[in-house]
């Protein structure tokens, strides 16, 4: 029975002390002295701070002004990301449901920490994916999901952004103006639809729709040459559906 329990050799004994000493922190809210986090970690007081030095040094731990130590930020941005992870995990079955039905790469992007990122691509030989040859963060006005993200951001949040990132022209097509980019996010929200054509990439074009929950602003769409842009009619109530299938998938996990 014992041998069952015994550690393998090969574990690194610095990094599991400094797991006790998180877990230690985690359980005093209100903080701890370094003797009384040794004491629940049951590490030497020497070591003991070394480690907390080291851990506030990368953000994981947070010395008060009373000398007491508690979790540091990078702790959040560790959930968050795990938070996100789960999230990304139940969506993506559904996001290459959306690739075979439409025969198109699908795409899904979420508004993080103040820019729009795409998360998640599933493509395939049959349906491979366009070249994002523009960071995708620098083209958010001229790309279907970039619409549906930026339409759905408060205002104060969609005038920082796009004081952040100018209105590059990427192709003759590109919306450049703010009074066309308003007019372009109305329809958004109008129609819950949003269709790019020859903006972001010549000879291609796409389509996404917002997912909202708990909230998280996010788009899911999909990119195609532009001869099938005769097909949106067709193709924006999958999108709608799989915007549906993800947002419920989130709800659960959150």
């Amino acid at each position: 029975m014992e041998a069952a329990h015994k550690q393998p050799a090969t574990l690194i004994s610095s990094v599991q002390r400094a797991l006790r000493l998180l877990e230690a922190t985690s359980r005093a809210p209100s903080g701890a002295a370094a003797k009384q986090l040794a004491r629940s970690a049951g590490i030497p007081i020497g070591t003991t701070y070394h480690l907390l030095r080291t851990l506030s040094f990368e953000g994981y731990v947070r010395r008060l002004s009373d000398g007491s130590y508690v979790v540091g930020d990078e702790i959040a941005k560790l959930l968050d990301q795990g938070r996100l992870q789960a999230l990304l995990l139940r969506s993506r079955p559904v996001l290459a449901s959306l690739r075979d039905a439409a025969g198109a790469p699908a795409y899904l992007a979420l508004h993080e920490r103040g820019e729009i990122v795409v998360k998640d691509i599933q493509d395939s030989a049959r349906a491979p994916r366009i070249d994002l040859w523009v960071g995708f963060s620098e083209a958010g006005h001229a790309t279907a999901l970039g619409r549906c993200v930026l339409a759905c951001m408060a205002e104060e949040e969609r005038r920082g952004y796009l004081a952040r990132h100018p209105l590059v022209e990427l192709t003759p097509r590109t919306i450049t103006t703010q009074q066309a980019l308003r007019r372009a996010l109305e329809t958004v929200r109008g129609t819950g639809l949003a269709v790019e054509d020859e903006e972001y990439l010549p000879a291609a074009a796409g389509a996404a729709v917002p997912v909202l929950v708990a909230g998280l602003i996010g788009a899911v769409g999909i990119s195609f040459p532009r001869g099938r842009l005769r097909e949106v009619d067709r193709l924006a109530p999958l999108l709608r559906r799989t915007a549906e299938r993800i947002a419920r998938a989130w709800a659960l996990a959150l």
